[in-house]
């Protein structure tokens, strides 16, 4: 088979050219015995639509964080069972099927074998990789126990994951239900009420005023359905947008805390986030003040971020850093505070945070499991509502036309 080459000579000079191989690894393999760097190797198939589609995969493609808890269990794995860490970073850029997350694996690799260490790599792709991945590496790589720090991340990446996913899917049942509802609200009016607006109107029936409400909606519906729906999908994406805004988020974090079934939800949330993240890195070696600024980047809630600076400003001038989260009660639990005060007499810190980090994910797991029961009552009143105020105003008409035939 015909592969082309495109490759950088010992002098920096960039040239192309083409070759007969059985794979594209024996011509990088010969490119790198002749002195040269590989800097792509394809089939002329890939010159044009699949090129295209290549570029096209790789714009939009991003690192999920199932494959940073792969790749962490993985290289740690490797790690612990002899192979250097240039050999197991091939080897899991070879096993990858991401493309970005491929060309990551590749820059790492080649940062490795300059010599740099893995945590310097990783600071070059900090949409990929947070502070807290690279800070724990910077760690392990210190203290010379690369393998407990990567089972360490792998460890807080998948607890966040779950934490994630079991929110996503409590609140995923009433998202569907509040979808169908409206689609099916959409529908009613732009397709049945006219149809009933029509047979009223050739009745010559008095209507009432919330019938009168509906029928101007289904009249709005059926003769503007495309700018209903699009005006619809425009004002979700309007409030996406405002919620996640500079000057909206004081008041959308706050919100988010004090409302009253999501409320306390968030905090634990917040707080399970906070033990978890601070335990996890000062288990690793880093510093009590670096590892409260690494977890304010993790926590986002601006009031939880405030807190955080000010233990980190408690910790430098000396004073407890308990204090300020027994100070704090009304975002952190009270057993928070005295929990790390018990950590810090007796300098087991660490594992205090470990404990309520545990505490408050099975408190979120829990909660998250009654969630879906907790809302359904809710929901059913609201489509209850809505359903009784249409039945009331579509049956209410019809009274007056059997007034009418008596």
């Amino acid at each position: 088979m015909i592969f082309f080459y495109k490759a950088k000579s010992k002098t920096g000079e960039i040239f192309q050219g083409s070759v007969d191989a059985e794979n594209r690894f024996m011509v990088a393999r010969q490119l790198i015995t002749d002195g040269n760097i590989p800097l792509s190797v394809f089939t002329k198939e890939r010159g044009g639509i699949s090129n295209f589609s290549a570029s096209f995969e790789k714009m939009f493609a991003r690192v999920k964080i199932g494959e940073k808890i792969i790749f962490t269990r993985n290289l740690g794995g490797m790690l612990h069972a002899g192979l250097s860490l240039s050999r197991a970073i091939s080897v899991l850029e070879k096993q990858t099927s991401n493309t970005a997350f491929k060309d990551v694996l590749s820059v790492l690799h080649k940062e490795i074998d300059k010599g740099s260490p893995l945590s310097s790599g990783l600071e070059k792709f900090p949409k990929v990789f947070s502070k807290l991945f690279v800070s724990m590496i910077r760690a392990g790589e210190e203290s010379g126990n690369m393998v407990g720090a990567l089972n360490e991340i792998g460890t807080n990446l998948e607890k966040a994951d779950n934490l994630t996913k079991k929110v996503k899917g409590a609140l995923m049942y009433p998202g569907v239900i509040l979808s169908a509802m409206v689609l099916i609200g959409i529908l009613m009016f732009a397709f049945v009420v006219p149809t009933l607006a029509k047979t009223f109107a050739e009745m010559g029936t008095k209507i009432p005023f919330s019938t009168k409400i509906v029928f101007a909606l289904g009249k709005f519906f059926s003769e503007n359905l495309l700018m209903a729906v699009f005006g619809i999908i425009a004002i979700v994406v309007g409030l996406i947008s405002l919620s996640r805004a500079k000057f909206m988020k004081p008041i959308f974090d706050a919100l988010i805390i004090r409302l009253p079934l999501i409320g306390k939800l968030a905090r634990e949330i917040n707080t399970a986030r906070t033990a978890r993240t601070l335990s996890s890195l000062i288990t690793s070696g880093v510093s009590i003040t670096r590892a409260v600024e690494i977890t304010e980047d993790v926590v986002q809630n601006m009031y939880y971020r405030k807190v955080l600076a000010s233990a980190k400003e408690a910790v430098e001038k000396g004073a407890p850093f308990s204090g300020v989260f027994k100070s704090n009660t009304k975002l952190y639990p009270i057993m928070v505070g005295e929990m790390l005060e018990v950590g810090e007499e007796t300098g087991k810190l660490s594992d205090m945070l470990l404990e309520v980090a545990l505490f408050y994910e099975e408190e979120v797991e829990s909660k998250t499991k009654n969630l879906s029961t907790i809302i359904e009552p809710i929901l059913m009143i609201i489509i209850g509502g809505a359903v009784g105020f249409f039945a009331i105003s579509m049956i209410s008409p019809l009274y007056s036309v059997l007034d009418t035939v008596k």
